[in-house]
């Protein structure tokens, strides 16, 4: 499974977004789940919004090649207090330091 920051789908009509790209790319042999932090349109009628540790602002989770719930609820138990999962957020900081 891979694990990117942003969106499978970026509306309920299912328009590919990064993660619907990167699964096709992939042949469709690896489920992929999106985990975006903000709001993207109407993301709440389309999406399942995660809200983790004390926070209440939720991350968007959409997947394709798994059940968005059963994705939703992976993210929901990954690891960390905070509303970004400790693995995203290194990646995320790994990412960001390969570009400055």
């Amino acid at each position: 499974m891979m694990i990117i920051d942003g969106y499978v789908w970026l509306d309920a009509h299912h328009r590919p977004g990064l993660g619907a790209i990167l699964h096709e790319a992939l042949a469709k042999r690896v489920p992929v789940v999106g985990v975006a932090k903000t709001a993207f349109g109407d993301a709440l009628s389309w999406c399942i919004p995660v809200v983790r540790g004390v926070s209440r602002r939720p991350l968007f989770v959409t997947a394709a090649g798994i059940n968005a719930e059963e994705a939703a609820k992976g993210v929901q138990a990954m690891h960390g207090p905070h509303r970004i999962p400790t693995l995203l957020k290194l990646v995320d900081s790994a990412a960001h330091d390969a570009l400055c």
